[in-house]
C-alpha cells in the first residue's frame, strides 16, 4: 500500500510539472493593467524579439506602439458609432523567430480575439500571411521588406518604407566617397539575404565590384573576428553591415579595431543613433550611411514627440519608436472612419482616412497615403556620419 501511494505521488508531481510546461509566458499588457477581454476594451497584439540579440529593437517597437495606446486611454479612449473603447497592448517575446510568432499570434487571436498583430521582422510576418485572412487580423508589418506586400495578402499593413528606396542613394554616397569595392556582411536571416541580393547586382551595374559575401548569424555568433577579418583580406573600401543595432554596432567596431578605413552602408533596420553607444562614438561609424536618425529629423511634430519620449522611457526616441506609434493612430482613425472595432476588412479599407485623420501632432513623419498594396508611402530620409556628427543627405524623388 506504502509503495502504491509513492507510486500515486510521483504521478502527480509529473503531471503537475507537465502542466507548467504547458502554461506558456504570460503576456505583458499595457494601457489596461492585466490583459483584458472586455467588451468595450480592444486588445492589440503584439510579437516581437524581447529577448535575444535584437530584444532592443523589439522594445522599442513594442513602446511606440505602448506610448500611443496611453495616450489615447489617458485622453478617455476613442469613439466608434456612439460606443467609447479603449486599448490594451498584449505583447508576447517570439525571439525573433518566425515559428515562435506563429504560436504567439494564434494564442492572441484564440485568447485576445485581437483585430490587429505588430510584428517587426519579415520572417513573423511572413509566418502570419499563412493564416491570418482566414483568421481575420490585420497584420501591423513594420519591415521595410517589399515581398510582404506585393504577396497580395489584404489584410497586411507594411508600415516603414520599402526598403529599395535606399538602394541608390547608399551606393551612390559610399561609391562617390570611399570607392568601388564592397565586402557584404549582412545577417542570415531572409531580410538580410534580400537586402543583400538587391543592393549587389545595383552596386555592380553602377561599375562596383563585390569582394567579399558571407552571412553573419546574430543568433548565435557574438564575436565576428573570423569573418570580419576575412572580409578586410579582399581591402574592400565599403563594409555592408545590418541588422538589429547592437550587434551590428559591434561588427562595426570590430572592423575598426582590424584596421578598416572605408565607409559602411547600414541596412535601415540598424540605426546609427541607437549604433553609437555600442560603438562608442560616431567616430567609429564615420562614413556610414543609413537611416536618418528621428532625432535628427526636421518633420514640425518631432522635437516634441522626442521631449515627451525620453521623459517617459529615458532614451533617444528612434524610427522604429516613432513609425509604431504613429501606427497605432493609424489604425484608431481608421477603425473611428470605418464604424467598426471588429470587421478587419473594414478597417483595413479606411486605413488612408486612418493616415489623413491621424492629428498633426503625431505626424513625426510625413506618411501622406498607403498604397493599393498596403504600404505606408513614406519617403525615405537618409543620413550621414561626417566629421563625427550625422548629417541629412538629400535624395531625388
Amino acid at each position: 500500500m506504502k509503495k502504491l501511494s509513492v507510486f500515486f505521488v510521483m504521478i502527480l508531481l509529473v503531471l503537475t510539472a507537465l502542466v507548467g510546461c504547458n502554461k506558456g509566458d504570460s503576456p505583458a499588457s499595457s494601457g489596461g493593467g492585466k490583459a483584458s477581454k472586455g467588451k468595450n476594451v480592444i486588445n492589440i497584439g503584439f510579437s516581437g524579439p524581447l529577448s535575444g540579440a535584437a530584444a532592443l529593437y523589439g522594445k522599442r517597437t513594442l513602446n511606440g506602439m505602448e506610448m500611443a495606446v496611453n495616450e489615447i486611454n489617458d485622453a478617455g479612449g476613442f469613439e466608434v458609432e456612439g460606443e467609447k473603447y479603449t486599448l490594451n497592448l498584449v505583447s508576447l517575446d517570439d525571439k525573433y523567430l518566425p515559428n515562435e510568432t506563429g504560436s504567439n499570434a494564434k494564442r492572441l487571436i484564440q485568447e485576445y480575439k485581437t483585430p490587429i498583430i505588430f510584428t517587426p521582422h519579415s520572417g513573423g510576418i511572413q509566418a502570419l500571411q499563412v493564416f491570418n485572412e482566414k483568421e481575420k487580423f490585420i497584420i501591423g508589418a513594420y519591415s521595410s521588406e517589399p515581398a510582404i506586400t506585393e504577396s497580395g495578402n489584404s489584410l497586411t499593413v507594411r508600415i516603414p518604407p520599402n526598403y529599395e528606396g535606399y538602394i541608390e542613394p547608399f551606393s551612390t554616397y559610399a561609391m562617390e566617397n570611399f570607392g568601388k569595392k564592397i565586402a557584404a556582411l549582412p545577417p542570415s536571416s531572409q531580410y538580410g539575404k534580400d537586402w543583400a541580393e538587391n543592393l549587389l547586382p545595383h552596386w555592380e551595374k553602377q561599375g562596383g565590384k563585390v569582394v567579399y559575401n558571407a552571412s553573419i548569424d546574430f543568433s548565435k555568433e557574438t564575436d565576428f573576428f573570423t569573418t570580419v577579418t576575412n572580409a578586410l583580406k579582399e581591402k574592400p573600401d565599403v563594409l555592408f553591415i545590418g541588422g538589429a543595432s547592437e550587434p551590428t554596432a559591434k561588427v562595426a567596431k570590430q572592423a575598426r579595431e582590424l584596421g578598416f578605413k572605408g565607409g559602411f552602408i547600414i541596412m535601415d533596420q540598424a540605426k546609427l543613433d541607437q549604433m553609437k553607444p555600442i560603438a562608442g562614438s560616431y567616430e567609429t561609424l564615420e562614413g556610414s550611411i543609413g537611416v536618418l536618425p528621428l532625432i535628427d529629423s526636421n518633420e514640425e511634430a518631432a522635437p516634441a514627440f522626442i521631449d515627451k519620449y525620453k521623459k517617459i522611457y529615458k532614451e533617444d526616441a528612434s524610427s522604429e519608436v516613432g513609425l509604431n506609434y504613429i501606427a497605432m493612430y493609424a489604425f484608431v482613425e481608421a477603425m473611428k472612419a470605418a464604424g467598426t472595432v471588429e470587421d478587419v476588412k473594414a478597417i483595413r479599407e479606411h486605413m488612408q482616412d486612418g493616415l489623413t485623420n491621424t492629428a498633426p501632432e503625431q505626424k513625426i513623419y510625413n506618411i501622406p497615403s498607403i498604397d493599393e498594396n498596403g504600404g505606408f508611402a513614406a519617403k525615405v530620409v537618409v543620413g550621414a556620419v561626417e566629421d563625427g556628427k550625422v548629417v541629412p543627405i538629400s535624395v531625388e524623388e
